[in-house]
């Protein structure tokens, strides 16, 4: 709560019970197979170096482009949640982790041509969690440094 009594951008004060199960069902869906195998090729296999590289996983005939999509749609399903007040947002990253943040990390330095040339809105859930939540902030820095040096960016 702000000191003029209104409601700050995060939109609860602090988690409650409601928060837990709505993390908890989000823990569930994560363990659907098709969303684990998913999720496994996204974190261990892309590792893309060039923007052609993101574009090629977008594409409908591409084998993975339905992992990309699954893996994307979940942790933005998930941190829409957190921006909208739904499920407060340092809870849902504390509770999660920054595993939905490494795929915005991987496209990071695109980010603003693949909204231009796929969707405006792609990652904007995850990036207002990266830009508007405290914990997402110091997090994502985290994931971000990690993907860069994987990738031999600076």
């Amino acid at each position: 709560m702000r000191p003029d009594g209104q409601r700050d951008s995060l939109g609860k004060d602090f988690p409650d019970h409601h928060d837990a199960e709505l993390v908890l069902k989000l823990y569930d869906l994560r363990r659907e197979a098709l969303l684990r195998e998913s999720r496994q090729y996204i974190l261990r296999e892309f590792w893309p170096k060039s923007y052609d590289e993101v574009l090629a996983f977008l594409k409908w005939d591409h084998p993975h482009n339905s992992a990309y999509r699954q893996v994307s749609s979940y942790w933005e399903m998930a941190y829409g949640m957190a921006k909208h007040g739904i499920v407060h947002a340092d809870y849902l990253v504390e509770t999660c982790g920054g595993e939905g943040m490494f795929l915005l990390a991987k496209v990071h330095p695109w980010l603003a041509q693949l909204r231009q040339d796929s969707s405006p809105r792609a990652f904007q859930h995850t990036e207002w969690v990266t830009t508007n939540c405290e914990t997402g902030k110091a997090l994502f820095a985290f994931v971000l440094a990690r993907v860069n040096a994987r990738l031999g960016r600076n």
